[in-house]
């Protein structure tokens, strides 16, 4: 009896002990899977693959992208969100993944507060009002008179329903009245090439993809969505000086992992990650594609998440906005 007493005392110690074993360990047992829930080439891959490099040589482990595209990144997150949570596994998580997804989507597979433990931001994608340089348009004055004179409404691409970028579009008919009719492509590149062909008079752009066709003349610049101007742009306002205090939108990326994930490990990756972000390397990276680094702590992704969420939650439900 008394040695069966001491084997289950043993196993109890052991079990007690592993958690924080395997998170001092971490991340020695194997590769870290990086799941982006986008296809490969996009923005959020870009970033995802920009940090990968650096990350991976602080922690002296391999970190493997892989792409889990579809059901507006629900695949990639539900495959995270369902891992084992010891750090092995991390997702590339975005505007669509942690808060304009559960209002739109009643029936999600994953809910991003209840299922993710935040690790840290990682960029912010800039959203510029662009229009076709056809039109007789050259600032937002213009192209409000513009707007209000069209009586069927006027057209906007966006790289999806649910966008960033038809998010913020939304945000800006609720906010200045306009009769905006979204038409939704799939991804980023055939909505430009349709505002570039003028099929589509105008749409907003994100930095990333939309800056190479800005810098050209083949997309007019009217304002930018940020705070502030942008460096590449010192010339466009913001909507915040075109007469909408407080408008603000982005298309941000963080990055999670499974909800249960030990403390020690999310300050492992935390703190790899925001070294990476300072490196020279990908300072340079983000500033060619117009992205603002965005280091953090993994309460301050929480935060953000949580704001963001409620904010989108508000813009769906005022402009009515459905997943058909």
């Amino acid at each position: 009896m008394r040695t069966l007493i001491r084997a289950a005392a043993a196993l109890l110690l052991a079990a007690s002990l592993a958690p924080a074993h395997a998170a001092s360990d971490f991340p020695k047992e194997h590769p870290i899977d990086w799941i982006v829930p986008y296809p490969a080439g996009g923005g959020t891959d870009i970033v995802a693959r920009t940090l990968q490099a650096g990350m991976s040589k602080i922690l002296d482990q391999n970190i493997v992208v892989e792409n889990k595209p579809g059901a507006a990144t629900a695949i990639g997150a539900e495959f995270v969100a369902h891992a084992n949570p010891d750090g092995y596994s991390i997702l590339s998580g975005d505007t669509a993944t942690l808060s304009a997804n559960p209002p739109l989507y009643p029936h999600l597979g994953y809910d991003p507060q209840r299922d993710f433990t935040p690790i840290g931001m990682m960029a912010r994608f800039n959203l510029i009002l662009v229009v076709n340089p056809a039109l007789p348009i050259h600032n937002m004055k213009e192209f409000m008179t513009w707007a209000k004179a069209q009586k069927n409404g006027v057209h906007y691409a966006t790289p999806g329903t649910g966008t960033p970028h038809h998010l913020a579009t939304a945000l800006f008919a609720l906010r200045t009245g306009l009769n905006l009719i979204n038409v939704p492509y799939r991804g980023a590149a055939p909505a430009i090439q349709d505002v570039m062909s003028g099929q589509v008079p105008m749409m907003f752009v994100d930095s990333a993809s939309g800056q190479q066709y800005i810098a050209s003349g083949k997309l007019r610049a009217l304002a930018v969505a940020s705070k502030t101007r942008l460096p590449v742009l010192p010339n466009v306002p913001t909507l915040i000086e075109s007469g909408l205090p407080g408008f603000e939108a982005y298309a941000w990326q963080g990055l999670v992992a499974p909800k249960g994930t030990p403390e020690e490990i999310v300050n492992t990756l935390n703190a790899a990650l925001n070294e990476t972000l300072k490196s020279p390397e990908v300072i340079a990276k983000f500033k060619a594609l117009s992205l603002e680094i965005t280091p953090s702590t993994p309460r301050q992704l929480d935060d953000y998440a949580r704001a963001e969420r409620a904010k989108w939650t508000r813009v769906i439900q005022n402009a009515h906005i459905t997943i058909e």
